[in-house]
């Protein structure tokens, strides 16, 4: 895949999944450290800003400070669609053998491109977490941003650019990798958004985090109940939610390892508490087991 075809999908899987998010989430968290989802937009529409300026030949000082703060105002979608125009634009006229002018020194289009298109890749990975939503990246991007960012991976690192990479178990998916190339882990964020369905106590929504196979084992005594596929699951949620009157799990700690997540808990209910672990696999941002113990 060539590299102005690799940036435009890129570019049209951010603004497939920025239109996606409900509007009651546009304040929510992100995985980015410090940065809610109205802060990555506003990163995402200021390189697009950046790029325009830059492929149509002008310099880091030329454009000076134009470029800092709040770029979105008022209507943070209108904002960000019209920085991708302008750098789609801008993409028209310039040559492919005319370097850009990076910080890091004159560099050619295509790699350029390669860069901005990793870039809403996953930060539109990013933006479908922050709604609750598991996206599933095209195979084929997924494939060629790694082939770009692995001889570069630890370089990024070095400098700060990207997180630790999460443990990966060897069968990783594709999707996996890449995201665990850019310090992000899928298994973390499918159990976080199984933890927010599960709260409202909607199993349709909770449903929704797992896989159809899925596998749920409960605290029960004295080895627990299996329940295996998603109607015995969905059966065992109902009942959980009728039975259990007023309750609150709090998540005390997550650590991912590989495709499994251990989630230490505390349950309360009005007569007093337990303390747990529930060990989940996940398998394509959904939940395929969730395995509970307890402090009995």
């Amino acid at each position: 895949m060539n590299a102005r075809e690799l940036y435009a999908q890129a570019v049209s899987i951010f603004d497939a999944a920025l239109r996606a998010v409900p509007a009651d989430r546009h304040a929510a968290a992100t995985v980015c450290a410090g940065w809610d989802l109205r802060a990555l937009v506003n990163h995402v529409a200021g390189e697009d800003l950046w790029a325009a300026e830059l492929l149509a030949g002008r310099t880091i000082a030329d454009v000076g400070t134009a470029l800092d703060g709040d770029l979105l105002g008022d209507a943070p979608l209108a904002a960000w669609s019209a920085a991708a125009d302008a750098a789609g634009k801008a993409l028209v006229e310039a040559a492919d053998d005319t370097p850009v002018a990076l910080s890091a020194g004159p560099t050619p289009v295509d790699e350029y491109l390669r860069q901005l298109a990793a870039d809403h890749l996953v930060h539109a990975w990013d933006v479908a977490t922050a709604a609750g939503t598991n996206l599933r990246l095209d195979s084929d991007l997924v494939a060629a941003v790694t082939d770009w960012f692995a001889p570069v991976e630890e370089a990024y690192r070095a400098h700060g650019m990207i997180g630790p990479r999460p443990p990966l178990a060897a069968d990783a998916e594709p999707q996996d990798r890449l995201l665990a190339m850019f310090g992000r882990s899928e298994a973390l964020a499918a159990t976080e958004r199984f933890g927010a369905a599960f709260d409202t106590q909607d199993v349709d929504a909770v449903m929704a985090t797992m896989t159809g196979d899925c596998v749920f084992e409960s605290t029960a005594p004295p080895v627990g109940e299996r329940h295996t596929g998603a109607d015995a699951v969905r059966a065992a949620w109902q009942r959980f939610f009728a039975e259990a009157g007023e309750h609150r799990f709090t998540t005390e700690e997550r650590i991912a390892a590989g495709d499994r997540v251990i989630v230490r808990w505390r349950y309360d209910w009005p007569a007093g508490h337990v303390r747990g672990v529930d060990l989940f696999r996940v398998s394509g941002g959904l939940v395929a087991e969730k395995l509970a113990y307890v402090k009995g």
